[in-house]
């Protein structure tokens, strides 16, 4: 017995050594020497990483061995990434640091391979939470408007929905905490669903991304980072506070997170409430109030070759539902008609790794209650026996979707060629619990399989995948056969082969090119085939087509991105034929008074692009003036235009920053014009749109109180109070203006 004990002991050693792998190294300025403190080390692949000490030192510890991709990035420094052998026991690198003007390159999570912005096959828009809260925006479907060629299709400013390049709704996936998010997405009165609290920066893939990601991705995805956790053997926490003065609106956020040298814990809760906001005119815009809250979890747990992570967002709000301009006051609570909603997100990813290949297991599940009260289904009573009635008639509407996804990657690695192998599924249900009925109870499922390699050569990378997918949709019969809002049973399967080849060239040493080629799909959704009922937010009935036919894509994208030490420019550009694009369309008739509408189909193309330049002239680094115009057309095969395509913008920035390079105190000052172009090329059911310019200020940094470091930031939106109306507003056709000035005060609190 004695000396079987003394075996199982010897025969862990191996494991135990291995668990011992550690790199250690020192980082320094290239031009002075000097150690530099803060700088970020970091191993994407495994998602660990520290910063250095005062002495310019680093250590990584519990690493398992094998090629990882290293990236050493400090502001104010050309951020640095290298492939690096993690061998037995110790490891060492020093690197000298360059300093540079350009903006910090930052690792893209959105696509397969965690590559640099600069080294990435497709081009994927970047922007920390940090810049887009200093924009202003009172929420993040307005802060990513600041993207561009991303727009969002608004009812108010507490319902927005992301519209990449001209498509929008079910075509534009959304990814958060690693996994897809299902709220009923279909609706134009169904918002985001997602509070900023808690994300570290968003990703926008612009294009067909159905490989990756499979159905639903026809037109590009919003990919949502999840806030970090902290470094090993630290603590920390904040508190965030803003307010906004049009709405009369706060949002306050605190987060704590601590981290031990293998498990990890950070928890973060956020309330925001809003009442109607003011056009430019002045006149309170009823309804458009919202309330809600949100709370964000994660544990995770990191050994040398096995890594786990578990995180957990629940997100409540109360939105209005704005009809007409009626009560103006700065109540809070909503009117009728507005949406009670509540959304818990379960996600689990789990990595293992090995010496040449990696595997990935990520499990997502999520339940979305919407639930929408109508005006004759509460109105006032009095005594206490009259509420409780009131109480159980319930909502008009009262939805339930459940959704549980998969998704598993095997990563070998074979010389410089990196290749996933990946399984992706999905089953949902909806399920119908109110009154009335706008989508029958149904059944869901997706299944997916990809391969996609990217091949790295001396000054180019190529990358081409391969995926094919299917989709059942089966739902049950609603109402009774003959009634206006009868609905059949619906059984429905869907497949699609879809290839993606991208290439990547250093054409000089300044010059970067991208060429893309990709196809996508998207299975019609259970609205677009079943739905029959009257979308309040609409005010419309819409009914749904069964024999709709999947919509193929088929896109080719061009970017070249040019920079030196004074200035950055890109050029960015798209054509994208749509087959069997669906829309919908008036049939003349009305049910009460509400005109109905149903889902038809079209060839359709969309073209445009992005272009922009940064000059930040040497040796006034402190100075830097940004312009970008965004472009995109869009026609359906009868030469008639598609609708809800935004109009053309040219944004132009000039802001100066001090102490870019000192970590602990920094500030910045900012003006920008936005300039919105006539929008004349309108679906035949929309009315065109003049043009307007809104112009935004700020100012922002860190000071110091009683010893402490506080972030602040003050930023003025429409500072001119302009009256106008959006393109993309769904209070358009009731000519319901726009937000008016907005300003903006925000307070960061490091704890």
């Amino acid at each position: 017995m004695k000396q079987y004990y003394i075996s199982m002991l010897l025969a862990l050693v191996p494991l135990l050594t291995f668990s011992q792998n550690t790199l250690t190294g020192k980082i320094t300025d290239s031009e002075s020497g000097e150690p530099l403190e803060q700088v970020s080390v970091y191993i994407p692949q495994l998602e660990n990483g520290t910063v250095t000490d005062q002495d310019g030192n680093y250590s990584l510890n519990n690493l398992p061995e094998g090629s990882y991709k290293l990236v050493i990035s400090y502001i104010g420094f050309e951020t640095y990434s290298t492939s690096y052998e993690i061998n037995a026991g110790s490891n060492q690198f020093d690197y000298k640091m360059v300093p540079s003007v350009i903006e910090m390159d930052e690792i893209v999570l959105s696509t397969p391979f965690h590559k640099l912005q600069r080294e990435n096959v497709m081009k994927v828009e970047q922007k920390s939470m940090e810049e887009l809260k200093q924009q202003g925006g009172i929420t993040l479907s307005e802060g990513i408007t600041n993207i561009p060629g991303v727009s969002s299709v608004s009812t108010g400013v507490g319902i927005g929905k992301p519209v990449i390049r001209g498509l929008s709704f079910n075509r534009v996936l959304v990814y958060t905490q690693g996994v897809r998010l299902e709220n009923q997405q279909y609706g134009g009165e169904h918002g985001l669903g997602i509070n900023d609290a808690g994300i570290s920066s968003v990703e926008v893939i612009k294009g067909p991304a159905s490989l990756l990601y499979g159905s639903d991705a026809l037109g590009g995805v919003l990919y949502l980072n999840p806030e970090k956790f902290e470094s090993a053997g630290e603590t920390s926490g904040d508190v965030n506070m803003r307010y906004f003065t049009n709405t009369l609106g706060y949002n306050a956020n605190a987060g704590f997170k601590t981290s031990g040298d293998k498990l990890k814990f950070l928890v973060r809760g956020a309330y925001a409430s809003n009442a109607d906001y003011e056009t430019g005119d002045g006149t309170s815009v009823t309804n458009t109030r919202f309330n809600e809250a949100d709370l964000k979890t994660g544990l995770a747990y990191q050994a040398s070759t096995f890594k786990t992570e578990l995180r957990y967002n629940y997100n409540t709000s109360e939105l209005g539902i704005p009809e007409e301009i009626g009560v103006q006051n700065n109540d809070r609570d909503p009117l009728e008609p507005y949406q009670e909603l509540s959304t818990h997100i379960l996600s689990s990813k789990n990595n293992i790794f090995f010496k040449k290949s990696s595997l990935e297991a990520t499990f997502g599940y999520t339940v979305n209650n919407r639930k929408e009260f109508e005006e004759h289904h509460h109105e006032e009573h009095e005594g206490e026996e009259h509420m409780e009635e009131e109480g159980e008639e319930g909502a008009a509407l009262d939805m339930r979707l459940s959704t549980f996804n998969y998704n598993l990657q095997f990563n070998p690695q074979w010389g410089k060629m990196t290749t996933i192998f990946g399984i992706q599924g999905m089953h949902q249900k909806n399920e119908n619990f109110g009154e009335e009925v706008l989508v029958p109870d149904a059944i869901t499922n997706d299944f997916g399989v990809l391969a996609t390699s990217h091949i790295h050569f001396d000054k180019s990378d190529l990358q081409i995948g391969l995926r094919y997918d299917l989709r059942s949709i089966n739902g049950e019969e609603s109402g009774i056969e003959g009634d206006e809002e009868y609905i059949p049973a619906l059984s429905k399967d869907f497949n699609s082969f879809n290839a993606a080849v991208g290439y990547r060239m250093d054409l000089t040493q300044s010059i970067i090119g991208r060429l893309n080629f990709a196809t996508g799909f998207r299975a019609p959704n259970l609205s677009e085939l079943s739905s029959n009922g009257l979308h309040s937010g609409a005010n419309r009935v819409e009914i749904g087509n069964p024999d709709l036919d999947s919509e193929q894509n088929f896109q080719i994208d061009l970017a070249l991105e040019y920079g030196n030490k004074h200035i950055e420019a890109y050029v960015n550009t798209f054509y994208n034929i749509v087959n069997d694009y669906i829309y919908l369309e008036p049939t003349g008739e009305f049910r009460e008074l509400d005109p109905i509408y149903d889902f038809q189909q079209q060839n359709a193309i969309l073209y445009g692009g992005e272009f922009g330049f940064h000059l930040h002239p040497h040796p006034i680094d402190w100075l830097h003036l940004e312009s970008s115009y965004d472009i995109v057309f869009g026609e359906l095969e009868d030469n008639s235009n598609l609708p809800l395509i935004p109009a053309n913008r040219w944004t132009n920035t000039f802001r100066v920053e001090w102490n870019k390079k000192n970590q602990d105190y920094k500030c910045y000052a900012f003006v920008t014009l936005q300039t919105y172009f006539d929008q004349n090329k309108v679906g035949d059911f929309e009315t065109k749109t003049s043009r307007y310019n809104l112009f935004n200020v700020g100012v922002g940094g860190d000071m110091k109180i009683f010893n402490q470091k506080v972030g602040y930031s003050i930023t003025g939106n429409n500072l001119f109070d302009k009256n106008y109306i959006s393109h993309l507003s769904r209070l358009k056709a009731d000519g319901i203006a726009n937000i008016g000035r907005n300003i903006s005060f925000n307070l960061n609190v490091p704890l």
